[in-house]
């Protein structure tokens, strides 16, 4: 049994263990599919829609049906004779159809319409935050294991180095600072490898958070080969920004509230038809049958009434009620104004700077790969010269370090480049 369990934790711990491996579309899907605050706006966008259903039923005829039972104990007395409703009973059926409401109906469709496009926007923004998540978690897990990589090819040099120094050192010809000097590189570098893998533990669990996955899963992203091509002409376009959709609906809505808080200075008219049946009731007295006989006298009344009716409801007085929610709907449809035209700017200096940011980040990946070319040369330079007893441990120590800095500011630049770009389709409403 005992080894039977260990076999089971054993197998338990390899699938634990298994790698994912992650494409940045399959990063974006299982993001979009695991997202909260997405299922969310989704049943908003079916709420909004529902509104626009009900509210386009305002206008159609609505049917009505009604029953209802009555026992009512004494008899009533009338002039001599007895009303009888001890089980009486009537049932209908009302018809009530909105002839004219001050516009109120229409006005409430087309706020209806209104919610549901602003729904739908809220949709798309919440899908780029999502994406925009995404995105940044997956190559910030990129950049942080390419730097993993980098420092464990720095680890190997220093490695390789120090077994040199070492052998010198026991041939007695190198000194043992050099070899004491080398350690205390190779512990520096081991502790900026540790910190390194760290991090890359934090951003894998950062990345399945994201894309719906346990800790105990490991994501390994596949799209980590950079080519990025020139940007060129970017476009500050805010055509297809939700936000700025949503608030070109809010001034829109504003201006179908004052119509709204018109309808009620207007009147209203209704039709109604309708059809009741009614029985079970009983007229009973003494009936003179001549001779001075009196019999007793029982009429039984079952029938049905039909019923048609117009109402006309005209407002006349509310102490200014309704005039001063029209002024209030005014004030509401002004600020929303001013809070378009204040996010319009607010959304150009964005877009600006993302697209500063994209222009920006090209150049800095042509910079660090310039930078990395010449750290490179000039450690393969030190390399030698320091086999040929040409240049001291220092230098190529200082070599070394100054590729280290120019691969890791590659690294950075070109992961910092992808999430510039995500921020540009996010600000100008293109990411899908």
């Amino acid at each position: 049994m005992a080894v039977l369990g260990t076999a089971l934790l054993s197998v338990s711990a390899a699938r634990a263990q298994q790698p994912l491996p992650l494409s940045l579309a399959e990063c974006r899907e299982r993001a979009l599919a695991h997202s909260e605050e997405l299922q969310q706006a989704d049943i908003r966008l079916e709420q909004a829609r529902l509104d626009r259903q009900i509210a386009s039923t305002a206008a159609l005829p609505k049917i009505e049906g009604s029953a209802t039972g009555a026992y009512v104990v004494p008899d009533i007395d009338m002039m001599g004779m007895e009303l009888r409703m001890r089980g009486t009973y009537m049932a209908g059926l009302t018809l009530t159809q909105p002839i004219y409401a001050g516009g109120k109906i229409a006005t409430a469709r087309r706020m209806a319409r209104i919610g549901e496009e602003v729904a739908g926007e809220q949709q798309r923004m919440t899908r780029m935050d999502v994406l925009v998540e995404a995105d940044n978690a997956y190559w910030t897990l990129v950049a942080v294991e390419g730097k993993v990589r980098m420092l464990e090819s720095y680890a190997a040099q220093m490695d390789t180095l120090y077994n040199q120094a070492s052998a010198a050192f026991e041939a007695g010809m190198a000194i043992e600072n050099d070899r004491l000097r080398i350690e205390a590189k190779r512990s520096e570098i081991r502790y900026q490898l540790q910190k390194a893998r760290n991090g890359a533990d934090l951003c894998r669990m950062s990345l399945c958070r994201v894309i719906g996955v346990g800790n105990d899963v490991h994501p390994e992203p596949t799209d980590t080969l950079f080519k990025p091509a020139a940007p060129g002409a970017l476009q500050a376009d805010l055509e297809a920004r939700p936000e700025l959709r949503m608030l070109e609906q809010q001034v829109a809505l504003g201006e179908q509230q004052i119509r709204d808080a018109r309808s009620a200075m207007l009147p209203t008219a209704g039709l109604s038809l309708g059809y009741t049946y009614y029985g079970n009731i009983k007229l009973q007295s003494m009936v003179d049958a001549g001779n001075g006989t009196f019999v007793p006298y029982s009429q039984e009344f079952r029938d049905g009434l039909g019923m048609a009716m117009v109402a006309v409801q005209i407002p006349i007085f509310h102490w200014g009620e309704s005039r001063k929610k029209v002024r209030k709907a005014r004030f509401e449809l002004q600020n929303a104004r001013l809070d378009l035209q204040k996010n319009t700017r607010l959304m150009s200096l964005e877009v600006e700077q993302a697209i500063r940011n994209v222009e920006d980040g090209y150049r800095m990946i042509q910079t660090a790969e310039l930078a990395l070319r010449q750290a490179e040369e000039n450690l393969r330079v030190m390399r030698n010269r320091h086999a040929a007893q040409m240049a001291p441990l220092t230098d190529l120590l200082d070599a070394q370090s100054q590729w280290q800095q120019a691969a890791s500011n590659r690294i950075e630049a070109q992961t910092q480049y992808r999430i510039y770009e995500t921020e540009y389709l996010r600000a100008t409403g293109h990411l899908e």
